[in-house]
């Protein structure tokens, strides 16, 4: 079953078998990333106890807080990696280069989520902590991490250009590759920047509830958050535009357009997070 019969023609039973259908269709896609995708949000459960027993703070919010977020975006990248692996012909989801992507994506999501995890438990920062010869070695080793973590999607894109099943709508499989592709280049890209330019502390101004993201400007990581979610948006644009009843032409020129237009709404994150920072 492709992607735009799933969710336009739901089971019976309401929500709970729409939720088992799709469970079932993302072990069904990549087995391993949906189970790590799993664990990673049943481990939102003991941070989120231990958020609310342990009262320490680091620059303005709670120590378990990254460890939480960080936990649910790369659960968010496991589901959708494993969604658009699907997408390949069947006898390509088994390749050596799908199990390359497979294991490059746990690898180093796991490696980023127990440093972060085991500085929280220790009441220390893991990213900008270069206080020691160790502490530099590993948030070098996490930018390495993260660009490898990212680097899964523009190569699940190629597999996805050379590999994907031609029955999905043109328009959706435009929105896929771009999603994809973006999510490493704007990611990325924001991501590198952010390795030398420290968010200003929680405290310090007017925040997001829970993101603890400042809003007076000088903080990249809204930007950062629209980069590595293109891989999001994106497709669910596309699968919108597919089923809007428009032809293969105008929904890929509008698929273009919702690029072009998410792609500003990037830049425009960006020149706010650069606000007096260069």
């Amino acid at each position: 079953m492709n992607t735009l019969t799933l969710v336009a023609r739901p089971p019976r039973g309401g929500p709970l078998a729409l939720l088992r259908h799709v469970v079932n269709e993302l072990l069904a896609r990549e087995r391993r990333l949906a189970l790590y995708g799993a664990l990673l949000l049943v481990l939102l459960v003991p941070m989120a106890l231990a958020a609310g027993l342990d009262e320490r703070t680091l620059r303005g919010a709670n120590v378990w807080i990254k460890p939480m977020k960080f936990s649910l975006s790369i659960a968010v990248l496991a589901f959708t990696t494993a969604w658009f692996v699907g997408h390949l012909r069947p006898a390509q989801r088994g390749s050596r280069a799908v199990h390359w992507i497979v294991w490059l994506l746990i690898g180093s999501g796991t490696f980023e989520l127990a440093y972060i995890t085991l500085q929280a438990a220790l009441g220390q920062g893991s990213h900008y902590n270069v206080g020691s010869a160790l502490h530099g070695v590993m948030y070098t080793l996490m930018g390495l991490g993260a660009l490898v973590l990212t680097a899964t999607q523009p190569m699940l894109a190629w597999q996805l250009r050379r590999h994907a099943d031609p029955s999905r709508p043109a328009a959706y499989r435009l929105a896929v590759l771009l999603g994809l592709v973006l999510t490493f280049v704007f990611g990325a890209g924001v991501g590198m920047l952010l390795g030398g330019m420290q968010p200003p502390d929680a405290g310090s101004a007017p925040t997001l509830p829970v993101l603890g993201w400042t809003l007076a400007g000088g903080d990249l990581r809204p930007a950062h958050f629209v980069g590595i979610h293109a891989g999001q948006v994106l497709p669910l644009a596309g699968f919108w535009l597919a089923r809007s009843g428009a032809s293969g032409r105008r929904a890929r020129a509008a698929v273009w357009g919702v690029t072009g237009t998410y792609s500003l709404l990037f830049l425009a994150a960006l020149g706010w997070g650069l606000v007096g920072r260069v």
